[in-house]
């Protein structure tokens, strides 16, 4: 068994991967950063069209969190790399395609989360805004968002460690992250324990700090 465990720790592969780990966790990185604020800003809009009063707003804002939410990451992923290509002929690079998904499917989910932030501010709030005279847009500007925003900080950091996992799936459109490398490295070397080994410590050397800094901030700010 000890024997077993010391010819784990000293597989040259486990060294021999870094690496790809490296060189995928860069673009993982990029595409999830990228994508999320681009979500966070789709999100905000729909988020906000959904609370619209505007019956067009509202049923556009729904139609399009129904629509992502009830369809996998994978096929809208799939969806923009090919289909678009062929029936539009407009033609996504794999990062492009990654980030655009990730942007899509994330806005969908954040725009219900910022809904959610919205309507748990007290209704008092806004009619105290209105009685000193601030117009509605101003009333949700400087009392109800700042208030709301506070409380969705949690849940944003949840969806961001939820697409930065996700960007793992998008080896199928050849995107290279680190899932996608690791694959290759483990086709090239017919190695499969150790390399994916190294893939787990990969995602959890950003998700564990990215969890810990969450909860930081969630003491700081008393959510």
């Amino acid at each position: 068994m000890l024997e077993n465990v010391n010819d784990l720790i000293n597989n040259p592969h486990f060294a021999n991967s870094i690496p790809f780990i490296w060189k995928g966790l860069q673009l993982t990185l990029i595409v999830t950063f990228t994508g999320v604020i681009i979500g966070f800003i789709i999100g905000s809009i729909f988020g906000l069209a959904r609370l619209s009063k505007n019956k067009l707003l509202y049923a556009i804002a729904t139609i399009y969190i129904e629509l992502v939410r009830g369809t996998p990451i994978l096929v809208q992923a799939l969806f923009l790399y090919f289909a678009v290509s062929d029936f539009f002929g407009i033609n996504f690079d794999a990062v492009t395609a990654g980030i655009i998904a990730i942007a899509i499917n994330a806005g969908a989910y954040i725009a219900e989360i910022v809904r959610g932030g919205v309507e748990s501010i007290d209704k008092g709030q806004r009619e105290a805004g209105r009685s000193i005279g601030l117009k509605a847009s101003q009333t949700m500007q400087y009392i109800i968002w700042p208030q709301a925003f506070k409380r969705i900080i949690p849940p944003l950091g949840n969806q961001f460690i939820i697409s930065l996992k996700d960007t793992s799936i998008f080896a199928v459109i050849s995107l290279s992250e680190m899932t996608y490398l690791m694959r290759q490295y483990v086709s090239t070397t017919g190695e499969t324990f150790a390399p994916y080994v190294m893939l787990c410590f990969g995602y959890l050397i950003i998700t564990i700090p990215a969890m810990v800094l969450l909860r930081w901030i969630e003491r700081r700010l008393d959510v």
